[in-house]
């Protein structure tokens, strides 16, 4: 059931009006359950009352979630969109679970103590043993979660792609908000309610390329031979390249303290990725640009320098567009993969250029199929000859995207740990210290993670090549323990 307006509640106007008019709603509905259920309290064993309890401070915490939602929505009014379809699926089902406590509470055929024990163990049975106590626990980490996305803007890239525990921001976690949104689906499918109206998410909101160079580097790696960046164009002046209205930006990487910018955007015409250089002219210190579809590019690396290369018609051969230096190794790496990937799957390109796919000076150590996020991909490990970084690499396994980038992680000190690797069945290991970087509109990251941690598996096709993949990182040798000193 989706929220409709209850009688004596006047709402108009769009879908926000409607939602955030029912958090107002359901925290009227909770401080009602809570009076209810201070009545059922006043009657039972103090043995009881302690689960009774931990309901009552739920629901309380429950109605001052949601009225805070409803303040900040009016303030925030830029990010609402962006968590509509998370409170459709939340509302309807909190409301169905106040509601039940009420019928529960209003049946006078049984004596309270009745009430209490057939409320908390029928709505246990409905929810798959979990207690009412965690049922709310649940619904407040929901709204808390969404609070946060509401005051906390900035923190948005950070969710999508579900950040290493000590990068994440200590506000929000993404894999936590998946869980529990599981959870209430899960239990909106158990009470029959059906299911909720699609609107934008906030995977639909953000761009995986807009996150990319927002996250902490795990480890830098100096690149050495370090040269200039250059952008040999053509150039034309500002205001003669025509961008389209809401185009968005995907990201802005300078070059040579900022005399050179690469920015990706979206455009709002075709909706397929752009590439836009500015350029400053020396000695006048006029700014100067050129633009070129990802998909009119090729790219290929030369050490430190990471090569654009445009086609001439003039000429009839290709050209360096731009050839933009990196200062270290995990920065070329993912400006690598991201213009793969953009360009991959990208409408407006006939096909990837011989070899792009193919990463120069990388050495493969290891290659096998793995089951990630329920599809088949590729996992390949590789060994930079510059500068001995290590890295995974998940690409598509068949079809059109076949090698395509889906995300890359590198391996940093952590692996030294005896703790980083742990095998948990023939076929799966665990990482416990990894970050991936995403390339994928569609890679749901929080699906790999296990436990609390959000330690990272993956899974192998064949036992064989989980075999293979752990003998490349041995487990270091054991201290020889110290003998002790028997007295004399």
């Amino acid at each position: 059931m989706d929220l409709i307006p209850q009688p004596g509640m006047e709402i108009s106007g769009p879908i926000e009006l409607h939602l955030f008019g029912g958090c107002c709603l359901e925290a009227q509905r909770c401080d009602t359950v809570v009076l209810q259920l201070e009545g059922l309290r006043s009657s039972l064993a103090e043995a009881s009352t302690l689960h009774l309890s931990a309901i009552i401070d739920g629901v309380r915490a429950s109605a001052r979630h949601l009225r805070e939602l409803a303040d900040l929505s009016q303030v925030h009014q830029d990010r609402v969109s962006v968590v509509l379809n998370y409170l459709n699926i939340v509302l309807p089902c909190l409301s169905r679970t106040l509601r039940d406590i009420t019928g529960y509470y209003e049946d006078k055929s049984m004596s309270k103590k009745n009430r209490w024990r057939t409320m908390y163990h029928k709505m246990m049975e409905e929810a798959d043993g979990t207690p009412l106590p965690q049922r709310f626990s649940i619904y407040n980490y929901f709204l808390t979660s969404l609070r946060d996305v509401l005051i906390r803007g900035q923190y948005l890239v950070w969710m999508r792609v579900g950040c290493s525990t000590s990068n994440r921001s200590p506000n929000f976690e993404l894999n936590g908000l998946e869980t529990a949104r599981e959870k209430i689906m899960q239990l909106r499918e158990n009470r029959g309610i059906r299911k909720a109206t699609r609107r934008r998410t906030l995977e639909d909101s953000f761009h995986w390329a807009q996150q990319i160079f927002s996250l902490p580097l795990p480890s830098r790696t100096p690149l050495k031979n370090q040269y200039m960046s250059v952008a040999p164009g053509p150039h034309q002046l500002w205001g003669q390249l025509w961008i389209p209205d809401d185009s968005r930006i995907l990201f802005r990487r300078p070059f040579n303290d900022d005399k050179i910018c690469l920015i990706a955007y979206e455009s709002g015409h075709d909706g397929c990725p752009y590439l836009l250089l500015r350029v400053i002219n020396q000695e006048t210190g006029q700014a100067f640009f050129s633009r070129r579809g990802c998909h009119e590019l090729c790219i290929d690396r030369d050490g430190c320098v990471l090569r654009l290369k445009r086609w001439s018609q003039s000429s009839h051969r290709s050209k360096t567009w731009a050839a933009l230096n990196f200062q270290t190794w995990e920065e070329l790496v993912l400006m690598y993969c991201t213009f793969l990937a953009l360009k991959a799957h990208n409408d407006l390109t006939v096909e990837m250029g011989p070899g792009e796919y193919t990463p120069a000076q990388e050495r493969k150590l290891f290659q096998a199929r793995i089951c990630d996020d329920d599809f088949w991909h590729s996992l390949i490990v590789y060994r930079d000859m510059a500068t001995g970084g290590v890295r995974l690499l998940a690409a598509v396994w068949d079809g059109p995207l076949r090698q395509c980038p889906v995300w890359t992680a590198f391996i940093t000190h952590q692996s030294a740990s005896p703790t980083w690797l742990r095998r948990v069945s023939k076929r799966r290991v665990r990482l416990s210290d990894i970050q991936p970087y995403v390339f994928c509109q569609d890679y749901r990251q929080h699906r790999q993670r296990r436990g609390q941690a959000g330690v990272f598996e993956i899974c192998f096709h064949a036992e064989e090549a989980c075999d293979r993949f752990t003998e490349l990182f041995p487990l270091p040798p054991k201290r020889p323990k110290t003998p002790q000193r028997i007295a004399a």
